[in-house]
């Protein structure tokens, strides 16, 4: 994980800072990707126009070039995207009391990866917009781009770092109600542990369908405990396994329906995945062990296809 100067989530000061630090962490380490040289500062460079305003003028440019460029800032953003975060009580799996970024639930690592995406969004001037929900839409923004809509967005998500939802998973009805909300071609980002205990694909396909009418491009980021919910890696002694939505019980062994569980879960990853491949989305399988680097990554590949 990023190693990064940040101790407890719950008492960050500024989840803008964080998320800086995260982007820049990123931006280093893009050399040895393919997308070196990606800009995400700005939209372009163009030639500076005899006459113009030296205000924009890339001076560190300049002294590598010896040539006059601008940094072209469109007025125009290039990009609207939201972001959509599902915050349903299995969302603060693992329940953590004091969250680091080498120990995250679900929700924590969510917000940090959707705040690292609102940082990259604003150094490229792109608008952006934010839903929250859990068995209804608890809050939306529409996509802008201005300073102080960036503000508020990033308070709202800093607020589920230090609440608990005991909120069940609302998922397929949730899509149809902000599908109808967003209107123009957006890329659409969702955090979502597909978790949801009258599970319907068929329902949640056509709710994902939905999202992508007027030509929106879908990111699915099925986030995920790799160590606990997909390898089903706990100590072997008999425990107690709660479903935090449903209240269902069930005492056993892990190692005992290990063997079977992880064959489960892989069938069903897998199912999304080929659902997904079918209906033209973007399915990201996203373990909250394993950093922010594999969403920032898909961010960059989804904007250079609309692009």
């Amino acid at each position: 994980m990023e190693n990064l100067n940040v101790k407890h989530l719950s008492e960050l000061n500024s989840l803008e800072l964080l998320a800086n630090q995260v982007v820049e962490g990123f931006i280093t380490g893009m050399h040895k990707s393919p997308f070196h040289g990606f800009s995400v500062e700005f939209a372009e460079h163009r030639l500076y126009n005899e006459g113009e305003s030296t205000r924009h003028i890339d001076w560190k440019l300049f002294a590598k070039t010896k040539k006059l460029f601008v940094k072209n800032y469109e007025e125009e953003t290039n990009l609207r995207c939201y972001l959509i975060v599902d915050n349903s009580a299995s969302m603060h799996y693992p329940i953590i009391k004091n969250s680091t970024l080498d120990n995250l639930s679900k929700i924590d690592f969510s917000v940090v990866a959707s705040a690292a995406l609102m940082e990259i969004l604003k150094r490229q001037r792109d608008a952006v917009g934010l839903s929250i929900y859990s068995n209804a839409v608890d809050y939306y923004a529409p996509a802008k781009g201005s300073d102080r809509h960036r503000r508020m967005l990033l308070a709202k998500l800093e607020e589920l770092l230090k609440t608990n939802s005991k909120e069940v998973t609302g998922t397929y009805k949730v899509l149809h109600e902000i599908s109808e909300k967003v209107h123009k071609r957006s890329l659409i980002f969702l955090f979502t542990d597909m978790f949801q205990a009258d599970k319907n694909e068929a329902e949640l396909f056509e709710a994902l369908q939905h999202l992508k009418y007027n030509n929106h491009e879908v990111v699915l980021f099925h986030t995920f405990d790799g160590k606990l919910e997909y390898n089903f890696d706990f100590e072997n002694t008999p425990k107690k396994f709660v479903d935090v939505e449903t209240g269902d019980e069930i005492n056993l062994y892990a190692s005992s329906v290990q063997e079977k569980y992880t064959a489960e879960v892989q069938k069903y990853f897998n199912e999304l995945k080929l659902k997904c491949m079918q209906y033209k989305i973007d399915y990201v399988p996203v373990d909250i062990h394993k950093g922010f680097d594999q969403v920032l990554t898909s961010y960059l590949t989804s904007r250079k296809k609309r692009l």
